[in-house]
């Protein structure tokens, strides 16, 4: 685990204005790594990392002499603590560094985003206990979890080249249905289009084939986190999802935040990993002392809608839930990496592993609509008077996250938004 130092202490101030300003996603203590252009132009994608409303390119400040991230992900950890720590004493106030780095910035407004890093692999886990059993008993009331879930991280491998960023457009999906007083299926659009409130870890440095990964030495190869939904239309779903699990309900589209937070960034925010009494203990290879003293994370995730009504009067999203990692996640990021290694699969730089939903224990900490409504039977009314029980086309759906703590100052994971046409 990552150890505090200065460039987490809650005094450090930036040159960059924005950067001190109360309630930014991106003071200097938090500094996430993205990939952008100016708005409008052909350029290629360059790295740059997030300073209070400004990115700034990290070529043209002289910091990397690359513009591939996933080449960046794959140095030790030693280089990337260097590297955030140069970063940290350039944009600090006072740093010789203002005068040269001015000139790297760029207005966030100003720019194009794109996803992160390029993304070989994507898997998908089912880390939501909440959620694990709010689903189960919709489609196994006699037995919600199954046997395994609470000895292993259960996983299905996703598609990684339907993965956008932020902003993303996506048409509604079609495919078979089944009614459940139907003879046989039809085929048509999703009537029961769903988000998935999840994290997403972005893998650093991969490991040969034939050898695991030791949980101990698990976030090791970690980059960061960032903000994923995955996604789902749980009419087609329900049809397809026996016996080998999701397929056409889940690869049709996913969406990340611009920004990777690093496992540095997110030192002050970590929690104990405890488990529940009564619970069984994860076998040894999914077990160590520091996975149980600070393997979990303590960010603060809420989840806002937009109709086509909404944004063609003028009114912001309104909330939908809000909850926090610390009380959803059954498994850590380390033992999703160590258990996803342990056969001898092999991890590369920029694989990303989603968390799977992230709901709380209450019914406003819901990670998803089929939740909230409780598979439809229910219908939310939002402010307006309009009812939903699943997304309906023109619908914005954003996700954003934050830490914060006392003793340290807030950092944010940004944003992901997304609207299904």
């Amino acid at each position: 685990m990552t150890a505090l130092n200065a460039t987490h202490d809650p005094k450090l101030r930036s040159w960059v204005a924005s950067a001190n300003e109360a309630g930014t996603d991106f003071p200097i203590q938090n500094l996430p790594f993205g990939r952008f252009r100016a708005a409008g132009s052909s350029e290629a994608f360059r790295i740059g990392v997030a300073i209070g409303d400004q990115v700034l390119d990290l070529r043209a400040a002289g910091l990397v002499d690359t513009d591939d991230m996933n080449a960046l992900m794959d140095a030790g950890t030693k280089e990337r603590q260097a590297l955030r720590a140069a970063i940290s004493a350039g944009l600090a106030e006072g740093s010789d560094k203002q005068a040269a780095w001015s000139k790297a910035l760029l207005p966030q407004a100003k720019a194009e985003m794109t996803v992160p890093c390029r993304i070989g692999d994507y898997t998908d886990f089912y880390t939501g206990i909440h959620h694990a059993t709010t689903i189960g008993k919709l489609f196994r009331p006699d037995q919600p979890l199954m046997p395994n879930y609470k000895w292993v991280p259960i996983g299905y491998h996703g598609r990684a080249s339907s993965i956008g960023v932020s902003g993303q457009v996506f048409k509604r999906p079609h495919g078979q249905t089944k009614a459940p007083d139907a003879a046989e299926p039809s085929f048509g659009p999703s009537k029961r289009l769903d988000y998935e409130l999840e994290l997403g870890f972005l893998v650093g440095r991969g490991n040969a084939q034939g050898e695991p990964i030791a949980i101990a030495d698990a976030e090791e190869h970690l980059f960061g986190v960032t903000l994923l939904n995955d996604w789902s239309a749980r009419d087609l779903q329900a049809w397809e999802y026996q016996p080998l699990g999701p397929f056409l309900s889940k690869n049709f589209a996913s969406a990340l935040s611009p920004w990777i937070v690093t496992m540095e960034a997110l030192a002050p925010f970590r929690a104990k990993f405890e488990r529940p009494a009564g619970d069984p203990q994860p076998l040894p290879y999914l077990d160590s002392a520091s996975n149980r003293e600070s393997g979990a994370l303590d960010i603060t995730l809420e989840v806002l809608l937009q109709t086509a009504k909404m944004r063609a009067e003028g009114v912001e999203p309104v909330r939908l839930t809000r909850g926090n990692t610390t009380e959803a996640a059954y498994w850590t990021a380390a033992q999703l990496v160590a258990h996803h290694t342990v056969n001898g699969c092999n991890l590369q730089p920029g694989d990303l592993l989603g968390s799977g939903t992230l709901s709380g224990p209450k019914p406003d900490e819901a990670g998803s609509l089929i939740e909230l409504t409780l598979g439809g039977k229910q219908p939310i009314t939002l402010p307006n008077g309009e009812k939903r029980t699943f997304l309906e086309d023109g619908d914005t759906l954003v996700i954003r996250g934050y830490c914060e703590r006392p003793g340290a100052v807030r950092i944010g994971l940004g944003e992901v938004s997304g609207t299904v046409v």
